[in-house]
C-alpha cells in the first residue's frame, strides 16, 4: 500500500527532499546545501535555477538509495518552496536568465506613476514612498527595462515551485497559496488581478505569461516518463498543490485558525496566523493565501531577522561555531549557555531589530541602546534573541488589532527553535504557552498534509493535522519573567522607533542611505 508523502522544501541555501508516513513521522531525508545566490554588481542577488532542479534530482535520488523499499511506497509529491524569487522561462520551461532571488535589493523604475490627486492622497496617509518602493522592488519591471528581449521571450514568468512542479509534471500549474511576491495578484480574490488592479499597475506581468493556479490540496499532474528517469520518483506520481514555505509552516504546526499564531525563527522572521476572514494585518499589506483553502494567513514579516544570529555567529561567536561542529550540533544550543548566563532584560541591554526598512518604516535602521560596563557579548546574543521576540510580539498585536481576536497560543518553526531557551524567552516575551513540533522540517510536514488530502490518504485537512501534527514540548511562561518583559516592551520597546525615527530620518537624509525613492 502506497501512503509514504514525498515534501520537497526548496528553499534559499538548501534543498530537503523528505518522506513522511501518513501519521506525520519523518522517515528519512536528505539534505542538498547550495551557495544562496551569486552577486555580479553590489546589492545583487541571483541563483540558476537549474540548481533548484540539479538539487531535487540528486536529493531524491540519495533518498530512494537510503529507503528504498519506503521510497517505492509514495503515494504523491507535494512543493514548498521559497517566496518572491522569480524565473522567466520559454516555451519548452527552460529558465532564460537566472532567477532574481527574494534577497536583491536592485531598485527597478517605477512603472506607476499615481496622478496628482492620487498622489496626495497617497502622501495624506503616509505611503506614497511606500507604493513607489513596492513596484521598485518588482523584479518584471528591472527585467522589463534592462532586458527587453528576456522579456519578450519570457512564456511564462513563474515562482520556484511553479518551476519545479513544470519540471515534474510537464504542467505550466502552480498552488494560489504560493503566489506571494512582487507579482500582480488580488490576494483578498485568490487570483490573478484584472488589469485595472493596483498590483497591475505596480507588477505588470502580461496575462499569457502568468501559470494556471488551482487550489492546495489539488492535483497539478503526474510526474512524467523523464522526471522519474532523472529523479527515481515512480513515473505517474500525482504532484499535489500546496503552498509557500512560511504557510507551509504555519500548517505544519497545527495553526488553522486565529486562535493560535505561528513563530518562524528563520532568515526572515515571521508572525502568522489563519483566517477565514481577509483583512490586513497593516494597513495597505495584504493577507497571504494558506496552504488551507479559502482561508489567509495575515503576517507581520521582520526582514533579515535571525539573520542577526547568524551576524553574531561569524563576527563575535566564532568559538562556539566550532564547539557545535565538533559536537554535532546546531550553534544555537551551544550558545544557550550565554542565555543562562544573563539574566531577563539583559541589565537594560536592548536591540530593534529593524536591518532593513520596512514599506511603513522607510527610515528605519536598527539600534542598540542601554550599554553599560557590565555588558559582554553574552548580554549581546540575549538582547538580540529578545528584541527580535519583542518585533514579533509587536507584529502579533499588529494582527489582533486589525483581526479583532486574541490569540491564546503560539506555535514555532525554524532552526533557532530547536534552542530550549529561546523558546522560553520567547514565550516568556508573548506571556502565551508556546508549543514546539516533533519535526524541525515543519514546512516539509505542511506541505506533506496537504499533499496527504490531495491523495485522499486523509478525507480532509481537520483529519490530516490531528493524525500528523505532534508537538515535541510546550513551554510555559515564567511569571517572573513576564512582569520584567511587560515592562520592558511597553515602556521602552514600543517607544524606540517613535523617539528615534527623526533620528534615523537624519541619518538617511545625510548619508543616503536607505536610497531613498522619488
Amino acid at each position: 500500500m502506497k501512503n509514504n508523502i514525498l515534501s520537497i522544501d526548496c528553499g534559499t541555501q538548501s534543498l530537503r527532499a523528505l518522506l513522511f508516513t501518513d501519521k506525520g513521522i519523518l522517515i528519512e531525508k536528505h539534505k542538498i546545501e547550495y551557495i544562496p545566490y551569486y552577486s555580479d554588481k553590489p546589492g545583487w542577488a541571483e541563483q540558476d535555477p537549474k540548481t533548484f532542479w540539479n538539487a531535487l534530482i540528486n536529493a531524491t535520488k540519495k533518498l530512494k538509495d537510503k529507503v528504498p523499499i519506503e521510497f517505492d511506497k509514495i503515494a504523491g509529491v507535494g512543493i514548498t518552496t521559497q517566496r518572491d524569487s522569480m524565473i522567466n522561462l520559454d516555451k519548452d520551461g527552460n529558465p532564460l536568465r537566472p532567477v532574481i532571488t527574494w534577497l536583491d535589493q536592485r531598485k527597478a523604475p517605477a512603472s506607476y506613476k499615481p496622478n496628482p490627486l492620487m498622489g496626495l492622497i497617497y502622501k495624506s496617509v503616509g505611503m506614497h514612498e511606500a507604493l513607489l518602493k513596492s513596484q521598485t522592488s518588482g523584479k518584471c519591471n528591472w527585467i522589463r527595462k534592462h532586458q527587453a528581449d528576456i522579456w519578450n521571450k519570457t512564456y511564462k514568468y513563474v515562482q520556484v515551485s511553479g518551476y519545479l512542479n513544470y519540471k515534474l509534471t510537464g504542467k505550466f500549474v502552480d498552488s494560489i497559496a504560493s503566489q506571494i511576491g512582487h507579482i500582480p495578484f488580488d490576494y483578498k480574490k485568490m487570483k490573478w488581478a484584472s488589469r485595472n488592479q493596483m498590483s497591475s499597475k505596480l507588477f505588470p506581468v502580461e496575462k499569457e505569461k502568468l501559470v494556471d493556479l488551482v487550489e492546495p490540496g489539488e492535483i497539478i499532474g503526474k510526474v512524467n516518463k523523464l522526471a522519474s528517469e532523472l529523479t527515481h520518483i515512480p513515473e505517474g506520481t500525482p504532484v499535489i498543490a500546496c503552498g509557500s514555505d512560511k504557510g507551509c509552516e504555519t500548517i505544519g504546526m497545527g495553526v488553522v485558525d486565529n486562535s493560535m499564531a505561528s513563530l518562524s525563527f528563520g532568515t526572515t522572521a515571521t508572525v502568522q496566523t489563519c483566517t477565514k476572514k481577509y483583512f490586513e494585518p497593516q494597513k495597505f499589506m495584504p493577507a497571504y493565501p494558506a496552504p488551507l483553502p479559502k482561508h489567509y494567513n495575515p503576517e507581520i514579516e521582520i526582514f533579515r531577522g535571525y539573520w542577526m544570529i547568524t551576524w553574531f555567529k561569524n563576527e563575535i561567536g566564532y568559538k562556539e561555531v566550532q564547539d557545535a561542529e565538533k559536537k554535532g550540533v546546531v550553534p544555537e544550543i551551544i550558545l544557550d549557555k550565554f542565555l543562562k548566563e544573563v539574566p531577563p532584560g539583559s541589565m537594560g541591554l536592548m536591540i530593534q531589530p529593524y536591518w532593513g526598512p520596512g514599506l511603513k518604516t522607510p527610515n528605519a535602521k536598527g539600534s542598540m541602546i542601554g550599554f553599560g560596563d557590565v555588558h559582554t557579548r553574552a548580554y549581546i546574543y540575549r538582547a538580540v534573541i529578545e528584541g527580535l521576540a519583542f518585533a514579533l510580539l509587536e507584529g502579533l498585536h499588529s494582527i489582533e488589532k486589525s483581526g479583532g481576536f486574541r490569540a491564546k497560543k503560539v506555535a514555532v518553526s525554524g532552526g533557532a527553535s530547536q534552542s530550549d531557551e529561546i523558546c522560553q524567552i520567547s514565550a516568556d516575551i508573548f506571556n502565551k504557552p508556546l508549543v514546539r513540533g516533533k519535526t524541525f522540517e515543519t514546512s516539509g510536514l505542511g506541505a506533506a498534509i496537504v499533499t496527504a488530502v490531495g491523495v485522499g490518504i486523509h478525507s480532509s485537512f481537520e483529519e490530516a493535522i490531528k493524525n500528523m501534527v505532534k508537538y515535541d514540548k510546550t513551554f510555559t511562561p515564567s511569571k517572573e519573567n513576564v512582569k520584567i518583559y511587560s515592562k520592558l516592551f511597553n515602556k521602552v520597546y514600543k517607544k524606540l522607533y517613535p523617539t528615534l525615527k527623526d533620528i534615523y530620518k537624519d541619518i538617511r537624509e545625510i548619508t543616503g542611505y536607505p536610497e531613498k525613492i522619488i
